[in-house]
Parts: structure tokens; sequence; C-alpha cells
């Protein structure tokens, strides 16, 4: 039996429209600890799937696309639920291509899964936080440095809200990109994190979201979210998390929370 993991990720650093009529674009946060382990016992014939939620019908019809097939017995196991602003259904159709023998281009991979289930993040390639990625359509849009170093500490709250790849109600972030590139420090990358999120709250809800008061209270440097689905996080300089916090977001009704670090080079 062979096995792979495919990162998650958590939320968004910034995610919107460029413009009134743009396309929608993200920048992604990666997360380790989210995202799909599977397993595969080959076997000559049929396909079972376990914890997979598709049917081996639209498995052979997505790596059919791709020139790809796969038989045997698969279980896949994912860190956090659909819906939540993890990228588990992205990671899920990387993981199977992958283990159905998958070494082409991420880009092409990213399309093909676009085509399948009408967005997908950029989970396909190694660094997709140096993207700015349009997730409706699989292209990238521009490239950028990477990220300072960071620390997150977030939680989910509420329920599933799963991606309509039809749903365009998004928030115009074109000056906050435009800022981006040109963010020099963690307290840059934050308060334009910060801002695409409370751009999403007021444009979508949910109504009494705590997150923004969170980040104020326990002097992070700022905030971010899934900006659809339940994924919440505060942004730190690595190693100033204070001792309460986890503690302060539990009670504000985060759940499952998780504490992880990333950026530099």
């Amino acid at each position: 039996m062979n096995g792979l993991h495919v990162a998650g990720h958590f939320g968004e650093w910034v995610q919107g429209r460029l413009g009134p009529d743009g396309p929608l674009a993200l920048v992604t946060l990666p997360c380790a600890a989210l995202g799909v382990s599977v397993w595969h016992r080959a076997t000559p014939h049929g396909l079972r799937l376990h914890g997979v939620g598709l049917t081996p019908q639209q498995t052979h019809r997505f790596l059919a696309s791709l020139g790809l097939s796969l038989r045997g017995s698969v279980r896949m196991r994912a860190r956090a639920h659909l819906g939540f602003g993890t990228g588990v259904s992205s990671a899920r159709l990387v993981s199977l291509a992958r283990l159905a023998g998958w070494q082409g281009a991420p880009a092409d991979l990213a399309r093909a899964c676009v085509a399948f289930e009408g967005a997908s993040d950029p989970l396909a390639f190694a660094m997709p936080d140096r993207l700015l990625w349009a997730s409706r359509v699989g292209r990238k849009l521009a490239d950028f440095p990477a990220l300072p170093r960071y620390e997150i500490l977030g939680g989910f709250l509420g329920g599933p809200n799963w991606t309509d790849p039809k749903d365009v109600g998004f928030a115009d972030i074109s000056d906050l990109v435009a800022d981006w590139s040109q963010a020099r420090d963690l307290r840059d990358v934050a308060a334009l994190a910060s801002e695409s999120a409370a751009r999403c709250q007021a444009m979508r809800g949910p109504a009494g979201d705590p997150t923004a008061c969170l980040a104020r209270d326990l002097g992070a440097l700022g905030w971010l979210r899934a900006h659809t689905g339940a994924a919440r996080g505060l942004i730190f300089a690595p190693g100033t998390v204070p001792r309460c916090a986890s503690r302060t977001l539990r009670e504000a009704g985060l759940q499952a929370l998780l504490q992880f670090r990333g950026g530099g080079q």
C-alpha cells in the first residue's frame, strides 16, 4: 500500500474581485496540517473509494480528463470537513491524480480541477502562497515574493459553507492586490489581510463574527478568514502568541483550534 499527503490551506490572505467586472482572485494561506492523506492498494479490477466523497464514476471521469486511470482500493482522510475553507475538495482531486501517476505541470492539473468542479485552490503548486490565483479559471495572474515569517492561531466558526462556482458576490480588492507585492513586513501583510477579511465580513457575513475583536484584544497584528468557509485566524509574529489566546478563542466560539507557522525563504 502506498500513500501521500496533499497539504490544504487555512482560508486566504486576501480574496475578491479585481475590479467590478474582473476575475475572482486570491492569495491562499497554506497549512500542511490540513488537506488530505490518502492510501492506495492496487488490485487488477475495479475501483473502491473510502472517505473520498466521490463515486468511482466521478473519479474515472476526472482522471480520464488527464489521461490517467486508477484501479484498486483508495482510502482518504480529510483533516477538516468539506466547506470549512481548507481546500479539501481541491486537495482530494490533486491527491487522486498523483496516486494515478500524474507528473505534468501543476497548472494543467489545476485547470482539470476547475473543469471538474468549477473552482480550484492552487494546491497543486509547490508554493501556492506566492501566486495571485484566479480560482474560477485555474490561472496564475501574478507571482509574489515570499511572505515574511508569521504565526497563525485560529479555528472554525460555525458550520460548512460550500463554494458555489457561480457566486461572484465578493468585494473589490484590486487596491489590496496592488499593495500586496509592495508589502515590506508582516505588519503590512496583516493590515491587507485584515482589510480583505473585513470587506468580506461586511458583504457576506456572518453577523456577530468575533474575529476582528479577538485580534484587537489579544494584540495580534491582524486577522484573516476563509472568504467562503468557517476558518478564522489571528496573525502574529512568530513566538508572540499570548498564553491565554487559545482559551480566549474557545470562549468566543471557535472550535478545532490549530496553530502553525510559515513564511520566509
